[in-house]
């Protein structure tokens, strides 16, 4: 086991600063493989420190980041107003490119990871930059955002100005770009590794949005938590890790 070192280091991109924490393990390894975490809607990244740790002691460094307007939280620049999963993905590329600079990153061991819309975003970024993505693990991805997206349309098929989800307040360019694509037309460009952890009783993404994605990848597991919903309570999170650590010891073997 690795001892952990934690340092505040911010992404400028080209009109925005991205807030994040970067995990580094004590290794004498002069590169590392890195996981790049994506927090749900409305999230920040400090929920996932924990699993930050747990990869770091492992041997991994774990980068997490607020995405730009995506959460009441978010150290980032930007409003909800203006985020969408559109905008997460030019921020999860603009943490990519920065990150791959660094000297102690290994470009050949690159992970993203992401829970609930940052699964969705980490997965649209990784059917674009496969080259890039040596493997994808997602808890509960939202899948499901885009058929939500499309019922608060009107008869018309427009959307309001500002739509309250979850109680909070996102503009209407969340939802147009929501559905400006189909996520399943998109996500089997990605041929890599492919982790998905969800719960049988999540009633805000469904299972069978997993099962769906799951017949797209080429190399990909699937595995059910059972009686756990969305966020993963009661021994669901200290299962979810040791698949994931299970994973990446694999895929970076």
């Amino acid at each position: 086991m690795y001892d952990e070192i934690i340092e505040e280091h911010p992404i400028q991109a080209a009109d925005r600063r991205i807030y994040g924490t970067l995990h580094i393990p004590s290794s004498s390894a002069a590169k590392h493989p890195l996981v790049i975490m994506s927090h749900g809607f409305g999230g920040a990244h400090f929920p996932q420190d924990e699993l930050a740790s747990q990869l770091t002691h492992a041997g991994y460094m774990a980068y997490g980041f607020d995405f730009c307007g995506g959460g009441v939280a978010s150290k980032s620049d930007g409003s909800m107003l203006d985020m969408s999963v559109l905008t997460e993905a030019d921020d999860l590329n603009a943490v990519i490119d920065a990150l791959l600079q660094r000297p102690d990153v290994d470009p050949s061991k690159v992970c993203l990871f992401g829970r609930s819309q940052g699964g969705f975003v980490s997965a649209y970024v990784a059917a674009h930059r496969p080259q890039d993505i040596a493997a994808l693990v997602m808890y509960f991805p939202a899948f499901v955002l885009q058929d939500d997206a499309r019922a608060r349309a009107n008869e018309q098929g427009r959307f309001p100005e500002t739509s309250c989800i979850a109680g909070k307040t996102v503009g209407r360019k969340y939802s147009e770009d929501a559905i400006s694509f189909d996520i399943y037309d998109v996500i089997g460009g990605y041929q890599g590794k492919v982790l998905i952890v969800h719960g049988d009783a999540d009633k805000i993404v469904p299972l069978s949005y997993s099962q769906r994605a799951l017949s797209l990848y080429k190399d990909a597991k699937l595995v059910v938590l059972p009686g756990q919903g969305h966020g993963f309570r009661e021994g669901g999170n200290p299962e979810a890790a040791k698949e994931t650590l299970a994973f990446l010891r694999e895929v970076f073997a």
